[in-house]
Protein backbone atom coordinates (compact mmCIF):
# COMPACT_ATOMS: atom_id res chain seq x y z
CA UNK A 1 0.00 0.00 0.00
CA UNK A 2 1.77 3.46 -1.19
CA UNK A 3 1.50 6.44 0.99
CA UNK A 4 -1.43 8.40 -0.58
CA UNK A 5 -3.73 5.10 0.30
CA UNK A 6 -2.48 4.90 3.74
CA UNK A 7 -3.49 8.23 4.19
CA UNK A 8 -6.71 8.30 2.19
CA UNK A 9 -7.82 5.12 4.32
CA UNK A 10 -6.75 6.91 7.66
CA UNK A 11 -8.78 10.31 6.66
CA UNK A 12 -11.98 7.93 6.00
CA UNK A 13 -11.54 5.89 9.46
CA UNK A 14 -11.70 9.36 10.71
CA UNK A 15 -14.82 10.27 9.11
CA UNK A 16 -13.09 13.20 6.92
CA UNK A 17 -14.01 12.32 3.57
CA UNK A 18 -12.74 15.39 1.43
CA UNK A 19 -9.43 14.71 2.83
CA UNK A 20 -9.29 10.96 1.33
CA UNK A 21 -11.24 11.96 -2.15
CA UNK A 22 -8.13 14.99 -2.23
CA UNK A 23 -5.47 12.05 -2.08
CA UNK A 24 -6.93 10.02 -4.26
CA UNK A 25 -9.59 11.55 -6.54
CA UNK A 26 -7.27 11.53 -9.99
CA UNK A 27 -6.40 8.26 -9.73
CA UNK A 28 -8.04 5.14 -11.30
CA UNK A 29 -6.32 1.79 -10.01
CA UNK A 30 -8.28 -0.57 -8.16
CA UNK A 31 -7.73 0.54 -4.36
CA UNK A 32 -8.38 4.12 -5.59
CA UNK A 33 -11.48 3.35 -6.55
CA UNK A 34 -12.72 1.70 -3.64
CA UNK A 35 -11.53 4.37 -1.47
CA UNK A 36 -13.42 6.96 -3.62
CA UNK A 37 -16.45 4.91 -3.53
CA UNK A 38 -16.44 4.58 0.67
CA UNK A 39 -15.68 8.66 0.31
CA UNK A 40 -18.63 8.72 -1.70
CA UNK A 41 -20.74 7.40 0.48
CA UNK A 42 -19.79 9.03 3.28
CA UNK A 43 -21.03 12.43 1.34
CA UNK A 44 -24.08 10.60 0.80
CA UNK A 45 -24.18 10.09 -3.20
CA UNK A 46 -24.37 6.43 -2.70
CA UNK A 47 -25.31 5.91 -6.45
CA UNK A 48 -22.05 7.32 -7.52
CA UNK A 49 -20.61 4.98 -4.51
CA UNK A 50 -21.96 2.09 -5.33
CA UNK A 51 -20.69 2.59 -8.75
CA UNK A 52 -17.01 3.17 -7.98
CA UNK A 53 -16.98 0.17 -5.21
CA UNK A 54 -18.60 -2.04 -8.46
CA UNK A 55 -15.76 -1.09 -10.79
CA UNK A 56 -13.16 -1.44 -8.24
CA UNK A 57 -14.12 -4.93 -7.84
CA UNK A 58 -13.91 -5.92 -10.86
CA UNK A 59 -10.63 -4.68 -11.29
CA UNK A 60 -9.27 -6.29 -8.29
CA UNK A 61 -9.94 -9.15 -10.00
CA UNK A 62 -9.98 -13.11 -8.71
CA UNK A 63 -6.57 -13.38 -7.60
CA UNK A 64 -7.31 -10.18 -5.14
CA UNK A 65 -10.12 -12.03 -3.34
CA UNK A 66 -10.03 -10.41 0.10
CA UNK A 67 -10.16 -6.44 -1.84
CA UNK A 68 -13.03 -7.81 -3.86
CA UNK A 69 -14.54 -9.30 -0.67
CA UNK A 70 -13.80 -5.91 1.14
CA UNK A 71 -15.54 -4.35 -1.87
CA UNK A 72 -19.06 -6.53 -1.96
CA UNK A 73 -18.94 -5.73 2.26
CA UNK A 74 -18.95 -1.73 1.73
CA UNK A 75 -21.66 -2.48 -1.25
CA UNK A 76 -23.67 -4.10 1.41
CA UNK A 77 -23.54 -0.90 3.53
CA UNK A 78 -24.41 1.36 1.20
CA UNK A 79 -27.50 -1.08 0.26
CA UNK A 80 -28.85 -0.92 3.79
CA UNK A 81 -28.34 2.98 4.07
CA UNK A 82 -30.28 3.39 0.55
CA UNK A 83 -33.20 0.69 2.32
CA UNK A 84 -32.30 -1.57 -0.82
CA UNK A 85 -32.97 -4.75 0.99
CA UNK A 86 -34.22 -6.93 -1.69
CA UNK A 87 -30.59 -7.80 -2.63
CA UNK A 88 -28.87 -11.11 -1.98
CA UNK A 89 -28.01 -11.62 1.40
CA UNK A 90 -25.80 -14.42 0.45
CA UNK A 91 -23.27 -12.23 -1.48
CA UNK A 92 -22.64 -10.58 1.78
CA UNK A 93 -22.39 -14.11 3.71
CA UNK A 94 -19.83 -15.49 0.69
CA UNK A 95 -17.83 -12.22 1.47
CA UNK A 96 -17.78 -12.61 5.09
CA UNK A 97 -16.58 -16.44 4.58
CA UNK A 98 -13.88 -15.24 2.39
CA UNK A 99 -12.69 -12.38 5.04
CA UNK A 100 -12.83 -14.84 7.61
CA UNK A 101 -10.55 -17.34 5.78
CA UNK A 102 -8.22 -15.09 4.59
CA UNK A 103 -7.38 -13.94 8.08
CA UNK A 104 -9.36 -10.48 7.89
CA UNK A 105 -11.06 -10.87 11.54
CA UNK A 106 -12.02 -6.83 11.55
CA UNK A 107 -13.85 -6.84 8.39
CA UNK A 108 -15.35 -10.40 8.38
CA UNK A 109 -16.50 -9.04 11.90
CA UNK A 110 -17.98 -5.92 10.24
CA UNK A 111 -19.69 -8.04 7.45
CA UNK A 112 -21.31 -10.00 10.58
CA UNK A 113 -22.96 -6.74 12.17
CA UNK A 114 -24.28 -5.65 8.48
CA UNK A 115 -26.03 -9.17 8.18
CA UNK A 116 -27.43 -8.74 11.61
CA UNK A 117 -28.57 -5.09 10.91
CA UNK A 118 -30.28 -5.84 7.77
CA UNK A 119 -32.01 -8.90 9.52
CA UNK A 120 -33.47 -6.23 12.07
CA UNK A 121 -34.30 -3.56 9.63
CA UNK A 122 -37.08 -6.32 7.97
CA UNK A 123 -38.27 -7.77 11.14
CA UNK A 124 -36.08 -10.92 11.63
CA UNK A 125 -35.74 -10.22 14.96
CA UNK A 126 -34.45 -13.87 16.46
CA UNK A 127 -32.28 -14.13 13.09
CA UNK A 128 -30.58 -10.59 14.05
CA UNK A 129 -30.06 -11.56 17.77
CA UNK A 130 -28.59 -15.13 16.62
CA UNK A 131 -26.01 -13.39 14.12
CA UNK A 132 -25.20 -10.51 16.25
CA UNK A 133 -24.38 -13.15 19.15
CA UNK A 134 -21.44 -14.53 16.76
CA UNK A 135 -19.99 -10.83 15.94
CA UNK A 136 -17.09 -10.39 19.01
CA UNK A 137 -17.29 -6.51 18.97
CA UNK A 138 -13.44 -6.52 20.03
CA UNK A 139 -12.56 -7.68 16.58
CA UNK A 140 -14.65 -4.58 15.18
CA UNK A 141 -12.83 -1.31 14.61
CA UNK A 142 -14.12 1.49 16.59
CA UNK A 143 -16.52 2.98 13.88
CA UNK A 144 -17.90 -0.49 13.59
CA UNK A 145 -18.90 -1.14 17.41
CA UNK A 146 -21.27 1.73 17.15
CA UNK A 147 -23.02 -0.18 14.69
CA UNK A 148 -22.86 -3.05 16.40
CA UNK A 149 -24.01 -1.42 19.66
CA UNK A 150 -26.75 0.05 17.87
CA UNK A 151 -28.32 -2.97 16.74
CA UNK A 152 -28.01 -4.57 20.03
CA UNK A 153 -30.11 -1.46 21.35
CA UNK A 154 -32.59 -2.16 18.34
CA UNK A 155 -32.95 -6.17 19.23
CA UNK A 156 -33.54 -5.33 22.81
CA UNK A 157 -36.18 -2.34 21.92
CA UNK A 158 -38.09 -4.78 20.11
CA UNK A 159 -38.14 -7.77 22.40
CA UNK A 160 -39.37 -4.78 24.82
CA UNK A 161 -36.17 -4.93 27.52
CA UNK A 162 -35.43 -1.12 28.33
CA UNK A 163 -32.57 -2.12 30.45
CA UNK A 164 -30.33 -3.98 28.42
CA UNK A 165 -31.17 -1.33 25.47
CA UNK A 166 -30.62 2.03 27.58
CA UNK A 167 -26.86 -0.26 28.21
CA UNK A 168 -26.47 -0.72 24.71
CA UNK A 169 -27.37 3.20 23.67
CA UNK A 170 -24.64 4.15 26.10
CA UNK A 171 -22.02 2.31 24.91
CA UNK A 172 -23.06 3.39 21.68
CA UNK A 173 -22.87 7.03 22.48
CA UNK A 174 -19.42 6.46 24.43
CA UNK A 175 -17.49 5.16 21.29
CA UNK A 176 -19.33 7.77 19.25
CA UNK A 177 -18.35 10.77 21.90
CA UNK A 178 -14.61 9.24 21.69
CA UNK A 179 -14.24 9.03 18.18
CA UNK A 180 -15.66 12.85 17.58
CA UNK A 181 -17.51 11.70 14.30
CA UNK A 182 -20.45 14.22 13.71
CA UNK A 183 -22.24 11.25 11.75
CA UNK A 184 -21.94 8.80 13.59
CA UNK A 185 -22.65 10.99 16.94
CA UNK A 186 -26.29 11.96 14.98
CA UNK A 187 -26.96 8.62 14.61
CA UNK A 188 -26.67 7.23 18.16
CA UNK A 189 -28.68 10.66 18.88
CA UNK A 190 -31.38 10.11 16.78
CA UNK A 191 -31.59 6.41 18.79
CA UNK A 192 -31.51 7.93 22.11
CA UNK A 193 -34.04 10.22 21.42
CA UNK A 194 -36.51 7.78 19.73
CA UNK A 195 -35.74 5.79 22.71
CA UNK A 196 -36.67 8.52 25.39
CA UNK A 197 -40.39 9.16 23.70
CA UNK A 198 -43.18 7.72 24.52
CA UNK A 199 -43.71 3.72 23.24
CA UNK A 200 -47.40 2.79 22.98
CA UNK A 201 -50.31 4.53 24.63
CA UNK A 202 -52.64 2.55 27.60
CA UNK A 203 -56.23 3.03 27.31
CA UNK A 204 -58.25 1.87 30.30
CA UNK A 205 -61.83 3.31 30.96
CA UNK A 206 -61.69 5.29 28.08
CA UNK A 207 -58.86 7.36 29.26
CA UNK A 208 -55.34 7.73 27.40
CA UNK A 209 -52.16 7.50 29.04
CA UNK A 210 -48.90 7.18 26.58
CA UNK A 211 -46.27 4.57 28.34
CA UNK A 212 -42.31 4.89 27.94
CA UNK A 213 -40.71 1.48 26.59
CA UNK A 214 -39.74 0.50 30.60
CA UNK A 215 -43.92 0.86 31.28
CA UNK A 216 -44.58 -0.81 28.75
CA UNK A 217 -42.21 -3.42 30.04
CA UNK A 218 -43.59 -3.40 33.75
CA UNK A 219 -47.26 -3.68 31.92
CA UNK A 220 -46.35 -6.95 30.05
CA UNK A 221 -44.88 -8.22 33.69
CA UNK A 222 -47.48 -7.01 35.45
CA UNK A 223 -49.96 -10.57 36.91
CA UNK A 224 -52.80 -7.94 37.80
CA UNK A 225 -53.90 -6.88 34.43
CA UNK A 226 -54.58 -8.58 30.70
CA UNK A 227 -53.34 -6.69 28.11
CA UNK A 228 -54.91 -6.68 24.55
CA UNK A 229 -51.83 -5.39 22.84
CA UNK A 230 -53.75 -3.39 19.63
CA UNK A 231 -49.49 -2.79 18.37
CA UNK A 232 -49.03 -6.62 17.69
CA UNK A 233 -52.44 -8.07 17.59
CA UNK A 234 -52.44 -10.26 20.71
CA UNK A 235 -53.64 -10.64 24.54
CA UNK A 236 -50.97 -10.77 27.22
CA UNK A 237 -51.66 -11.87 30.44
CA UNK A 238 -47.95 -12.45 32.97
CA UNK A 239 -46.14 -15.14 30.90
CA UNK A 240 -49.34 -16.38 28.44
CA UNK A 241 -49.38 -14.58 25.07
CA UNK A 242 -52.50 -15.31 22.90
CA UNK A 243 -51.14 -14.37 19.13
CA UNK A 244 -54.31 -13.00 17.06
CA UNK A 245 -53.22 -11.09 14.34
CA UNK A 246 -53.80 -13.84 12.18
CA UNK A 247 -57.96 -13.66 13.58
CA UNK A 248 -58.76 -9.82 12.67
CA UNK A 249 -62.39 -10.39 13.85
CA UNK A 250 -61.47 -12.15 17.22
CA UNK A 251 -59.10 -9.20 18.26
CA UNK A 252 -61.38 -6.64 17.20
CA UNK A 253 -64.04 -8.31 19.59
CA UNK A 254 -61.47 -9.11 22.46
CA UNK A 255 -60.56 -4.78 21.92
CA UNK A 256 -64.09 -3.57 21.91
CA UNK A 257 -64.91 -5.49 25.36
CA UNK A 258 -61.86 -4.70 26.70
CA UNK A 259 -62.51 -0.78 26.19
CA UNK A 260 -65.88 -1.16 27.59
CA UNK A 261 -64.62 -3.00 30.95
CA UNK A 262 -66.35 -3.32 33.33
CA UNK A 263 -69.54 -2.08 30.94
CA UNK A 264 -70.87 -4.59 28.34
CA UNK A 265 -70.89 -3.75 24.67
CA UNK A 266 -74.39 -4.16 22.30
CA UNK A 267 -74.43 -6.79 19.79
CA UNK A 268 -74.73 -4.18 17.33
CA UNK A 269 -71.68 -2.23 18.16
CA UNK A 270 -69.68 -5.35 18.30
CA UNK A 271 -71.09 -6.48 14.72
CA UNK A 272 -70.34 -3.13 13.52
CA UNK A 273 -67.03 -2.85 14.89
CA UNK A 274 -65.73 -6.94 13.98
CA UNK A 275 -67.82 -7.37 11.13
CA UNK A 276 -68.44 -3.74 9.72
CA UNK A 277 -72.18 -5.27 9.62
CA UNK A 278 -74.17 -1.88 9.62
CA UNK A 279 -77.67 -3.54 9.31
CA UNK A 280 -77.59 -6.32 10.92
CA UNK A 281 -80.08 -9.55 10.71
CA UNK A 282 -80.34 -12.67 11.76
CA UNK A 283 -77.04 -14.39 9.93
CA UNK A 284 -75.13 -11.65 11.38
CA UNK A 285 -76.28 -12.69 14.99
CA UNK A 286 -75.68 -15.83 14.62
CA UNK A 287 -71.96 -15.15 13.24
CA UNK A 288 -71.62 -13.16 16.12
CA UNK A 289 -72.01 -16.08 18.62
CA UNK A 290 -69.98 -18.52 15.81
CA UNK A 291 -67.18 -15.93 16.73
CA UNK A 292 -67.98 -15.26 20.77
CA UNK A 293 -67.17 -18.60 21.01
CA UNK A 294 -63.97 -18.73 19.02
CA UNK A 295 -63.11 -15.78 21.42
CA UNK A 296 -63.60 -18.01 24.66
CA UNK A 297 -62.00 -20.73 23.16
CA UNK A 298 -58.64 -18.66 22.18
CA UNK A 299 -59.06 -16.50 25.52
CA UNK A 300 -58.37 -20.36 27.62
CA UNK A 301 -57.53 -19.20 31.06
CA UNK A 302 -57.00 -15.40 30.52
CA UNK A 303 -60.89 -14.26 30.31
CA UNK A 304 -64.34 -15.61 29.64
CA UNK A 305 -66.69 -13.36 27.85
CA UNK A 306 -69.53 -13.44 29.17
CA UNK A 307 -73.33 -13.14 27.73
CA UNK A 308 -75.74 -9.82 28.80
CA UNK A 309 -79.30 -8.67 28.11
CA UNK A 310 -78.42 -6.46 25.44
CA UNK A 311 -74.81 -7.93 24.54
CA UNK A 312 -71.40 -9.21 26.00
CA UNK A 313 -68.96 -8.51 28.47
CA UNK A 314 -65.29 -9.42 29.16
CA UNK A 315 -64.74 -11.44 32.43
CA UNK A 316 -61.13 -11.58 33.14
CA UNK A 317 -59.92 -14.16 35.23
CA UNK A 318 -57.99 -14.06 38.82
CA UNK A 319 -59.83 -10.56 39.10
CA UNK A 320 -57.39 -8.83 36.59
CA UNK A 321 -58.17 -6.07 34.84
CA UNK A 322 -58.26 -5.13 30.86
CA UNK A 323 -55.93 -2.96 29.41
CA UNK A 324 -55.68 -1.62 25.79
CA UNK A 325 -52.22 -1.28 24.16
CA UNK A 326 -52.24 0.64 21.21
CA UNK A 327 -50.35 2.90 19.00
CA UNK A 328 -49.96 6.62 20.05
CA UNK A 329 -51.71 7.27 16.75
CA UNK A 330 -53.65 4.52 14.91
CA UNK A 331 -53.65 4.72 11.00
CA UNK A 332 -54.85 2.48 8.75
CA UNK A 333 -51.01 2.23 7.15
CA UNK A 334 -49.70 2.39 10.48
CA UNK A 335 -46.92 -0.52 9.77
CA UNK A 336 -45.76 1.90 6.66
CA UNK A 337 -45.46 4.55 8.65
CA UNK A 338 -43.64 3.47 11.14
CA UNK A 339 -40.81 1.94 8.78
CA UNK A 340 -40.68 5.12 7.10
CA UNK A 341 -40.42 6.85 10.16
CA UNK A 342 -36.82 6.14 10.79
CA UNK A 343 -36.07 9.15 8.58
CA UNK A 344 -34.37 7.05 5.51
CA UNK A 345 -35.79 6.86 2.12
CA UNK A 346 -36.65 3.56 1.75
CA UNK A 347 -38.27 1.80 -1.89
CA UNK A 348 -41.60 -0.09 -1.72
CA UNK A 349 -39.81 -3.55 -2.49
CA UNK A 350 -37.82 -2.93 0.87
CA UNK A 351 -41.46 -2.41 2.67
CA UNK A 352 -42.77 -4.93 0.79
CA UNK A 353 -39.80 -7.02 2.49
CA UNK A 354 -40.02 -6.05 6.01
CA UNK A 355 -43.48 -6.31 6.20
CA UNK A 356 -43.79 -9.91 4.29
CA UNK A 357 -46.73 -8.44 2.06
CA UNK A 358 -46.57 -8.16 -1.55
CA UNK A 359 -45.33 -5.04 -3.61
CA UNK A 360 -48.52 -4.11 -4.95
CA UNK A 361 -50.06 -4.00 -1.50
CA UNK A 362 -46.69 -1.71 -0.59
CA UNK A 363 -47.98 0.43 -3.55
CA UNK A 364 -51.54 0.97 -2.44
CA UNK A 365 -50.42 1.85 0.85
CA UNK A 366 -47.63 4.03 -0.16
CA UNK A 367 -50.34 6.00 -2.96
CA UNK A 368 -53.03 6.49 -0.61
CA UNK A 369 -50.10 7.84 2.24
CA UNK A 370 -49.19 10.50 -0.66
CA UNK A 371 -52.89 11.49 -1.48
CA UNK A 372 -52.93 12.25 2.19
CA UNK A 373 -49.80 14.28 2.55
CA UNK A 374 -48.20 11.19 4.88
CA UNK A 375 -45.68 10.29 2.63
CA UNK A 376 -43.84 11.33 -0.55
CA UNK A 377 -41.26 9.81 -3.32
CA UNK A 378 -38.92 10.85 -5.38
CA UNK A 379 -36.69 9.68 -7.96
CA UNK A 380 -38.18 7.23 -10.87
CA UNK A 381 -37.98 3.28 -12.00
CA UNK A 382 -35.85 1.59 -9.64
CA UNK A 383 -34.24 4.51 -8.09
CA UNK A 384 -38.02 5.27 -6.50
CA UNK A 385 -37.71 5.93 -3.10
CA UNK A 386 -40.60 7.16 -0.34
CA UNK A 387 -39.72 9.25 2.65
CA UNK A 388 -42.52 10.45 5.63
CA UNK A 389 -43.41 14.07 5.47
CA UNK A 390 -44.39 14.59 8.98
CA UNK A 391 -43.86 12.54 12.25
CA UNK A 392 -46.38 9.95 12.63
CA UNK A 393 -46.06 10.10 15.91
CA UNK A 394 -44.60 7.03 17.03
CA UNK A 395 -40.62 6.06 16.58
CA UNK A 396 -40.06 2.73 14.23
CA UNK A 397 -36.98 1.20 16.84
CA UNK A 398 -39.93 0.45 19.88
CA UNK A 399 -43.44 -0.95 18.72
CA UNK A 400 -44.39 -2.05 15.66
CA UNK A 401 -47.46 -3.22 14.40
CA UNK A 402 -48.00 -6.47 13.49
CA UNK A 403 -45.63 -9.08 13.23
CA UNK A 404 -42.63 -7.02 13.03
CA UNK A 405 -41.82 -7.64 16.45
CA UNK A 406 -42.67 -11.27 16.94
CA UNK A 407 -39.44 -12.51 14.30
Amino acid sequence: MDSQIAAAARSLGEGDPLSALKRVSLRGDPPALALRGMGMAQLGDLARARALLRKAGRAFGSREAVAQARCAVAEAEIALVSRDLAGPADRLARARATLESRGDTRNAAHAGALAARRLLLIGRIGQAEQAIDGVDPGCLPAVSRVGYWLVRAGIAMRRIRAAPAREALDEADRIARHLAIPALQAEVDRARDAFGQPAACRIARDRRHPLALAEVEALFGSGAVVVVDACRHAVRGGATVVPLASRPVLFALVRALAEAWPADVSREDLLLRACRARHADESHRARLRVEVGRLRRALGDLADVGATARGFALAPRGGREPVVLAPLREHRHGDVLALLADGEAWSSSALALALGVSARTVQRALERLAHDGEAEPFGRGRGRRWVIRKAPGFPTGLLLPGSLGLG
